[in-house]
């Protein structure tokens, strides 16, 4: 990698791994430093002025901890976030939510895109004021969906308690005529099976976590993608419970994480 230095990732919780894993599929022997503010998930709920203050202690931590390229792999704290961030820090620091509205464009038929997300991303209308800049024509339906990450953290993502709670809160999206749904959070993609199921094989999800380590490799390496560190480990951090969330990464990710170690921001 740049200077042989980590990528630094960071979510409200475990969510940012389905960035994670993207990372190792495009950029093999790339090093990981991973925060999940976990004592403080869900950040749907939280007003702008907490969630960029939250971002700003996390990028500082990655950071200080060797991080060069950051990927800000929340959405909340993309959408309100992360032009305060590229301001303050001359790391590269790429968000979710402008690379989940072009992967959406490119594969929409008709314009009417839905976007699911948390209050917090839904608020900040992030999403619509970039896709208009790209295409005045598009419609994006927003749908805050706050029992999704909840869902997530706590790893019920099957069963049947799971698709009643995620078809009763898709349903004002079923007669939008939409082609093409935004996974609007990272939790998201780790309901993606049961989204389907509930929505139907028409739709076309969209994985944010695909195109932004796609811009992340562009910007972060700048074309120098090299000088990999195979004796170094990858390291992740929590804010809550190190146990609970090396618990559920393990079953999402189908994988077993290395030691997560708690840190205080």
């Amino acid at each position: 990698m740049l200077n042989g230095k980590p990528i630094g990732v960071f979510d409200s919780g475990v969510g940012g791994l389905s960035v994670v894993e993207e990372i190792f599929k495009q950029l093999p022997g790339a090093r990981i430093i991973y925060v999940g503010d976990t004592a403080r998930v869900p950040y749907g709920g939280r007003p702008a002025k907490e969630l960029i203050a939250f971002a700003d202690e996390i990028t500082n931590f990655l950071i200080q901890s060797g991080a060069w390229g950051i990927i800000d792999a929340c959405n909340s704290t993309s959408a309100v976030a992360l032009d305060y961030l590229q301001e303050k820090y001359v790391n590269p620091i790429i968000g979710v939510v402008e690379p989940g509205v072009k992967a959406a464009l490119q594969v929409t038929k008709n314009n009417r895109i839905g976007l699911i997300a948390t209050e917090a991303t839904v608020k900040s209308g992030a999403h619509i004021r970039f896709a208009k800049l790209l295409n005045p024509n598009v419609h994006i339906y927003s749908l805050a969906c706050p029992d999704f990450v909840p869902l997530v953290e706590a790893g019920e993502v099957t069963g049947d308690r799971t698709k009643s709670i995620v078809k009763k809160a898709l349903k004002p999206l079923m007669c939008l005529g939409i082609d093409t749904l935004i996974l609007g959070c990272t939790h998201y993609p780790y309901l993606a099976p049961v989204i389907k199921d509930v929505l139907g094989t028409d739709i076309n999800l969209v994985d944010p976590a695909i195109e932004t380590v796609k811009e992340a490799g562009k910007m972060i390496f700048n074309g120098h993608y090299r000088s990999f560190c195979p004796e170094a480990d990858d390291q992740y951090f929590v804010t809550g419970d190190p146990a609970h969330f090396k618990t559920v990464g393990d079953m999402l990710i189908k994988n077993s994480l290395p030691i997560i170690r708690k840190v205080v921001l």
